[in-house]
This record gives structure tokens, sequence and C-alpha cells, in this order.
């Protein structure tokens, strides 16, 4: 069994409500911290489970039992030039030297926020190009395609959210092939 940390944000229940924490423990998230931020609901897992999409599956399942309605999973797939640095240890410099092709060529094109001085770029496609240069393990980009494959299945309102990992991550390892970082 392996530990897989995220947060699901959720919302559709009362934060105010004596029996507001119990239902997520009485729903099997008792391996979760359950706070409200921001006007939702965040249920932060550290979630052991054989692998990263039984450990999402599961832990949405626990929240839809608990009464809430999952909106979405975190860590964020849009990321700051900064919030790839702090998921990868490497120096935000080092990140911006990437983007602009001094390190590297054909790092990924930012996808949100093009034209402002702080663009976004997707996680998933990111975290490829850093396992195909070996700046991260092949965990990391496998974890990041299935933490997207998972938000754009819940925004789709796709009820067979295993069914979607599953294929995902067949196609995700499949394309990585063997190489080791």
């Amino acid at each position: 069994m392996n530990e897989f940390e995220f947060c699901i944000i959720a919302s559709g229940l009362d934060p105010k409500s004596q029996d507001f924490e119990q239902r997520f423990y009485d729903a099997g998230c008792d391996d979760a911290t359950i706070s409200f931020q921001k006007g939702h609901i965040i249920v932060d897992f550290t979630r052991e489970a054989r692998s990263i999409d039984h450990a999402i599956v599961s832990a949405v399942r626990d929240v839809e039992a608990a009464g809430a309605r999952v909106d979405r999973i975190e860590p964020d797939p849009l990321v700051s030039l900064s919030d790839i640095a702090a998921r990868t240890g490497m120096s935000r410099a080092a990140m911006t030297q990437y983007s602009k092709g001094q390190r590297g060529r054909d790092f990924p094109a930012p996808i949100a926020r093009v034209t402002s001085d702080s663009p976004l770029w997707d996680w998933a496609a990111v975290a490829r190009w850093l396992f195909q240069n070996d700046k991260i393990d092949r965990e990391t980009v496998i974890e990041a395609a299935a933490l997207r494959a998972a938000n754009a299945a819940i925004e789709a309102h796709e009820t067979r959210l295993q069914q979607v990992l599953q294929r995902c991550l067949r196609s995700c390892e499949k394309s990585l092939g063997k190489k080791a970082a």
C-alpha cells in the first residue's frame, strides 16, 4: 500500500451543522482533515491505497457518502512557475529558464492567462516534460495525469470515475515506457 495526499474540494453541506465533521468520519474519511475555507468544504486526505486511482475513487465515494458534492480535486492542475518549482524542489529561476527555452527545449506552453504576467501551465504536461528530461520520477507524472483525468470526469459529471482513471493510467504508463528518472 502507498500513501497519496490530495484534497477534495466539496460543497453542499452546512459547516455549522453539529454533525458536519462526524458525517465525514462516519462515511470513511477518517484519514482526512475536514475544514471549511472561503465558502468550500476542504477534505484533506492522506489515503492509503494500492494506486492513485483507487485512492481518488474511494475518497470521492466517501465524500459523496457524507452528503457532500465533489467539486474538484487538488493540488490544482493549473500551475505557475513558482508552483512548479515548489512541487519539484527546483528553483523558480530554473523553471523560468526552462519556460523560456534557455535550459532545454520544447517546454510546454502555458494554457491559461497566456497574455498576463503570471501565466499558468497544465501540471500534467509539465510533469511529463520534466520526466522526459530526467527531472522528476515516473510516479509524479502518473499522479498528475490521474488528477487531471479525475477533475475532467468530475466536471463532466462522469459516473464511471474508476473506469476513466484506469484508462487514463494505462495510457499514461504505456506512453511513458520503461524510462526511469
